[in-house]
């Protein structure tokens, strides 16, 4: 097997919940070396956000939940009270040989602790000190704490998301995953392989890079936010109306729903055939797409009373062999039964010391010459202290039996 795209980046990572932790796995997926750093006794808040939880082959309750699951897999967990000066100590020796150190504290938390960037530079001037926040390290929101759907209201997502106004249901709504933290950790990742290109290929030296669920969510707002720069007006919410082609949107049939985005005029015309009324692709109303985006409201309701004529199945079908792009509504039980899904393997198995065939959601990736085929499950609490700190740091047993009983690790 062909080594890793990251293999030999050393990570140290002190982030907690969702962003980073997502993006220290995806850089853990590519083969970098991650170490977790957790709370001992409670570890990563994820820990603690509620079931589903793993069941203990023993009976104990334990803290491996779904939510941290997700995003820790191929990491070691060291457990380190760095509220301790021991245990700060011990974070700085461990930094000093690493490419990245990566956390997400309020602003300003580190610094008391002798782990800010500037402190941590000092002892290794090549690393790439990642700050992952709600709000960044500037401005007058820096000092918040910011969680995913906080920033989903405050960023504008929420305000174009949601149910047409005069519908039932009406108003703001949020994504139902966390998907600025998904995102964030998407950008986290960026920034910290362009840093590290730039100090190993470029010549260039190590950087503090600031990534915060703020910007993220307000960049990803893009062709709608964009449109309020061009005229000064926000886009209507459009429930499930795509955001281009029209006709675009949920449509109900007879036994369920489909998705359908009719992309072109040439797709108009073919959907206009399948559903029986060819000659609406030449009403006036109807012929180019700037025309049906002014009639919208129209052409949705006439597709709308056609659909409701058959199955979900039939007009699948027909749609697919148009070349009209459509799909089903899937759950998530639909979603992993989907033969498509299967080929591409999104559904991946780990070894975890709870359940043995522990199935995870595989990385996005998929690359020819340096594939991902390796997946570690996500560590138990501190299941690497003893390994780590005895390997890198050199401590013997004696020492960390030590630091174990003053609660520092």
């Amino acid at each position: 097997m062909s080594a890793l795209p990251l293999s030999g980046i050393k990570i140290l990572d002190l982030t907690r919940v969702l962003a980073g932790p997502l993006s220290a796995q995806m850089l853990g997926d590519l083969g970098a070396d991650v170490i977790k750093i957790e709370r001992p006794g409670t570890g990563d808040d994820a820990r603690a956000f509620g079931p589903p939880y793993l069941t203990d082959p023993e009976g104990k309750a334990n803290n491996n939940n779904s939510f941290y699951l997700c995003a820790n897999r191929n990491k070691k967990s060291v457990t380190v009270n760095i509220a301790k000066p021991e245990g700060q100590a011990i974070i700085r020796e461990l930094a000093k040989d690493v490419d990245v150190f990566m956390e997400n504290y309020k602003v300003g938390d580190l610094k008391r602790y002798g782990l800010d960037y500037e402190t941590i530079k000092a002892i290794n001037p090549g690393i790439i000190y990642c700050s992952v926040t709600g709000f960044g390290q500037t401005g007058p929101y820096a000092p918040r704490a910011g969680y995913d759907a906080i920033l989903q209201a405050m960023g504008g997502l929420m305000s174009v998301t949601g149910h047409i106004d005069g519908e039932p249901g009406e108003g703001p709504m949020k994504v139902g995953p966390s998907i600025v933290d998904y995102m964030t950790g998407m950008n986290t990742s960026i920034g910290i392989l362009s840093a590290l290109y730039h100090r190993d290929v470029n010549g260039g030296q190590g950087q503090h890079i600031d990534v915060c669920l703020f910007d993220t969510v307000i960049a990803s707002l893009s062709h709608w936010l964009q449109i309020y720069l061009v005229n000064g007006k926000t886009p209507p919410r459009r429930g499930t109306w795509g955001n281009g082609g029209m006709p675009a949107g949920v449509f109900r049939c007879t036994d369920g729903e489909l998705m359908l985005v009719v992309g072109n005029d040439g797709q108009f015309r073919k959907t206009c055939a399948v559903l029986g009324e060819p000659e609406l692709a030449s009403d006036p109303r109807f012929i180019k797409n700037n025309d049906r985006v002014v009639h919208g409201k129209e052409i949705m309701a006439i597709f709308a009373g056609l659909f409701l004529k058959q199955p979900v199945a039939y007009w699948l079908d027909r749609l697919e062999e148009a070349g009209v792009p459509s799909g089903p509504i899937n759950n998530f039980e639909q979603v992993f039964s989907d033969p498509h899904v299967q080929s591409r393997g999104m559904r991946v198995k780990v070894d975890h010391p709870f359940e043995p065939n522990l199935s995870l959601i595989r990385n996005a990736l998929t690359l020819s010459g340096t594939p991902i085929e390796t997946y570690r499950a996500p560590p138990l609490l501190g299941e690497h202290t003893k390994e780590v700190l005895g390997g890198k740091l050199g401590y013997d047993a004696e020492k960390i039996e030590g630091l174990k009983q003053q609660g520092i690790i």
